[in-house]
């Protein structure tokens, strides 16, 4: 055996079950060793930032991390934004990095490069170079120990080509699953006192704090003490839809969040980060946290967050309590020219029972929450990192995960083009997803930014460099031309029915939605002054203005 085969079977027995790929020459012995694996299903990409992305769709849906195969410094840095989405969103993923033989790297060939240095800017936690094929075993348990811990990482174990082709391979048995504890008896009853103050209280939930058991014990607290529930941002993996408990997310731009917070003065995290601005602004506090707020941790994402909040409602006395649900209801069916709005309204309107949704629609997606609140239960993936080009390859990792599941990937034009190649690997697979495709010929949120940060009124070259005019996209015929059946949609009609038969149909779909800017013209230039007149209004009238702007 040599050490590729042995380290496919220690990735096998230890259930690693998918690898992404994009090989050279460096990894030719552990494609060669596939065929002696017949557990390892290998899915080719044509970028790497498609199989990084894929491997994290995978694991949030399956729950367990994929491997992916990707050649030397150079491969490994074409993936590296979507890795970064995953380290953010705390998935697992097993990057599998050939490098030169051990003999040849002194002579610095043309694609020599330190590869560790680059992979610790998404893998800190885990960068291993395989210094033997009789280590290479152990080297991959070590990896898988990493990654499928909680929090879960991204672990990067590099190849050389020598190790992976000398022989002697010795196989290891899989590593124990971990199990991760609840909360310190003393964090719950910490967070149980300041409930019981009676100021306003929310609980931030991020994570695992997001699926069906934690959200329940979180509503039944709320439904108790009368705290209020937020949900992450950018959630990597959120349950909801008809007969769940609903959540509000805490918004994307600060002021409208500050909205949010305004008056909290106890803000528990739950596998969750203490919420900041995505960016800095002149004048604007970067910290989210409202002034006289203290913040309290009642589960790291280390931790079961789950048994965390049983352990909480159990303190409260709300272990019994009935939470509300959402109730099941649609929005009406869209008529007329299309807009993003009208796009949401739609897949609201048709969203399949058990439906997987990926939300990179950026701006155009505004509506998409409210749409889909009494949708029948679904599960939400979000652009944790913010790095975009993130939506179609996790489409591609979560039906392979899910393949009884429709996925739904709703995706803006600008983002669609970092990762166009997770299209082909959709029609070689025969995934069902159903890619839908905002185009609006702009990158409409870097007019909106343009604005919020202060930099002053858009001249004609700062314009052009925001939009995605001369040529507008074509997306429908890119599609087609990698084997996507594709439609273009200029009305509200024509885009259900492209909705109504993708859904009816197996294998992969795309529909362009032809639609305007969400925020454009006299919106895009009075919403700056909203935001800033937010912290003045009264706190009903900046409520009122957060759901108008982002419900």
């Amino acid at each position: 055996m040599n050490g590729a085969q042995a380290l496919l079977q220690t990735l096998a027995d230890a259930g690693v079950e998918v690898c992404f790929t994009n090989p050279g020459t460096s990894e030719m012995h552990f494609v060669a060793a596939l065929d002696t694996e017949p557990r390892m299903r290998a899915v080719l990409a044509l970028f790497e930032g498609v199989a990084t992305g894929a491997a994290d769709g995978y694991a949030r849906m399956a729950g367990k991390p994929a491997a992916t195969l990707l050649h030397l410094g150079c491969g490994l840095g074409n993936g590296l934004a979507n890795l970064h989405n995953a380290r953010k969103g705390r998935v697992p993923v097993i990057n599998i990095v050939g490098d030169h033989a051990t003999t040849h790297t002194r002579y610095d060939a043309q694609l020599q490069s330190d590869i560790e240095t680059v992979a610790r800017n998404v893998s800190p936690g885990f960068v291993r170079t395989s210094a033997g094929t009789a280590a290479l075993g152990q080297d991959a348990v070590d990896a898988i120990t990493a990654a499928r811990g909680l929090p879960g990482q991204v672990a990067t174990l590099i190849l050389p080509a020598d190790v992976s082709w000398g022989e002697g391979g010795q196989p290891c048995p899989p590593p124990p699953l971990p199990a991760p504890a609840a909360a310190e008896d003393a964090a719950v009853q910490a967070v149980a006192q300041a409930i019981r103050t009676g100021g306003k209280t929310v609980l931030l939930l991020g994570g695992q704090a997001l699926r069906e058991g934690a959200l329940r014990s979180a509503a039944r607290i709320a439904a108790h003490s009368g705290v209020q529930l937020l949900a992450e941002v950018f959630p990597t993996r959120m349950e909801r839809g008809a007969g769940l408990p609903a959540v509000e997310r805490v918004a994307y731009l600060a002021e409208l969040a500050g909205v949010q917070l305004a008056g909290v003065q106890h803000l528990v995290l739950v596998d969750a980060k203490s919420p900041v601005s995505f960016f800095a602004y002149p004048g604007k506090p970067g910290d989210l946290v409202p002034e006289g707020c203290t913040v309290h941790t009642l589960s790291s994402p280390a931790q079961d967050a789950a048994a965390s909040l049983d352990k909480l409602a159990a303190a409260l006395g709300a272990g019994s309590i009935e939470p509300p649900l959402a109730p099941a209801q649609r929005p009406g069916r869209p008529r007329g020219p299309l807009t993003a709005p009208k796009v949401c309204k739609a897949v609201g309107h048709l969203l399949p029972d058990n439906a997987i949704v990926i939300d990179e629609a950026i701006t155009s997606g505004l509506m998409l929450g409210t749409m889909t609140a009494g949708a029948p239960r679904h599960d939400l993936l979000t652009l944790t990192g913010g790095a975009i080009g993130q939506g179609l390859p996790n489409a591609v990792g979560a039906a392979i995960a899910c393949p009884r599941r429709p996925v739904i990937a709703l995706v803006g034009d600008g983002t669609a083009m970092y990762t166009i190649q997770a299209l082909w690997t959709m029609a070689r697979e025969q995934l069902h997803v159903v890619s839908i495709i905002f185009n609006n010929a702009s990158y409409s949120v870097l007019n909106v930014e343009l604005e919020r940060v202060g930099a002053g009124a858009a001249t004609p070259k700062a314009q052009a460099q925001f939009e995605l005019k001369a040529p507008v996209l074509n997306f429908s015929q890119l599609a087609q031309g990698m084997g996507v059946h594709a439609v273009r949609a200029g009305t509200a009609e024509g885009f259900c029915q492209a909705l109504e038969y993708a859904l009816a149909h197996p294998g992969p779909h795309l529909i362009e939605a032809m639609v305007p800017e969400s925020l454009a013209g006299a919106k895009r230039k009075v919403l700056p002054w909203l935001l800033r007149s937010l912290p003045s209004l009264p706190q009903p009238v900046a409520q009122a203005l957060k759901r108008k702007i982002a419900p």
